[in-house]
C-alpha cells in the first residue's frame, strides 16, 4: 500500500476513535464517494456504526448503495436537506466529518442534525442541549466557511487533522490502530488505481492532466 493511501486507511481509524472518544454513535461524511470515503464505509459496516454518507451527484449515490451504503444523500438534488434530516434521525447522527471545508455545507449539516433532534419536541429557546459537532479535514472548496447560526447553541465546529490526532493518542491506541490498517490492506483499505507510472511519468502533461482533476475515482500509483 503506498504511503497516501496508509495514510487514508489511518484517518478513517482516526475519525471513528474520535467518534467514540467524543460519545458520538454515528458519523455523517462528506465528499464519500472518494478513496477515503469508500474506505470509511466498508469500515463502518464492520464495526456497526451507522453511517450518512453526502455526495454530489446521482452517479455517486449509486456506486455507494451498490457498495452497501444505507443512508446516501445527494447535494445537488432539491431535496437534500429533507433527505439529510431523515438520514440524521434514521442513525442519531451527531458528528460530521467535512471534508469540503469551504461554503455553507458544514452549517447545513449542522441545522440537519438539530432539526432531527428537535423533531416532535417541544420548542426550546436556546435549541436543544444535544451537543452537534461539525470538522473539518479537507478544503476541497478554498472560500470561506460560512456558517447560518439556526441550529441552537449546542454546536461546534473545529479542524481535524490526523498528525494532530495522533499527537493526543496513546501509544497503545496508535499501535491498535497500526495493526488494524495492515490486517486490513487488501479488504477494508485496499483501493484501485487508474494507472501505475513512474516518477518521471507522473511529471509529464497527460498523467498530470487527469490525476491533477479534483475527480473521485482517478488515483495514479507512482512506481519510483
Amino acid at each position: 500500500m503506498s504511503p497516501e493511501l496508509r495514510a487514508f486507511a489511518s484517518d478513517v481509524l482516526g475519525l471513528h476513535e474520535t467518534m467514540r472518544a467524543e460519545g458520538h454513535t454515528a458519523l455523517v461524511h462528506t465528499a464519500a464517494a472518494s478513496t477515503l470515503g469508500q474506505m470509511l464505509l466498508r469500515y463502518c459496516r464492520e464495526e456497526g456504526v451507522p453511517l450518512v454518507c453526502i455526495v454530489r451527484s446521482p452517479e455517486h449515490v449509486e456506486l455507494l448503495r451498490g457498495a452497501g451504503a444505507g443512508h446516501v444523500c445527494d447535494s445537488s438534488a432539491e431535496s437534500f436537506e429533507e433527505d439529510l434530516k431523515r438520514a440524521c434521525a434514521a442513525t442519531g447522527a451527531t458528528l460530521a466529518f467535512d471534508a469540503i471545508g469551504g461554503g455553507r455545507l458544514a452549517g447545513r449539516i449542522l441545522a440537519c442534525m438539530e432539526s432531527a433532534i428537535a423533531a416532535g419536541s417541544a420548542f426550546a429557546r436556546y435549541g436543544s442541549a444535544t451537543h452537534k459537532q461539525a470538522y473539518l479535514y479537507g478544503h476541497l472548496d478554498r472560500g470561506p466557511t460560512e456558517i447560518d447560526r439556526s441550529f441552537g447553541m449546542a454546536w461546534g465546529v473545529g479542524g481535524w487533522v490526523l498528525p494532530n490526532f495522533l499527537a493526543r493518542a496513546q501509544p497503545d491506541q496508535v499501535a491498535r490502530m497500526r495493526s488494524r490498517v495492515a490486517e486490513g490492506l487488501s479488504t477494508t483499505f485496499a483501493t484501485r488505481f487508474t494507472a501505475e507510472v513512474t516518477l518521471a511519468g507522473a511529471l509529464t502533461r497527460d498523467a498530470i492532466s487527469v490525476y491533477g482533476r479534483p475527480a473521485t475515482g482517478i488515483k495514479y500509483l507512482i512506481t519510483p
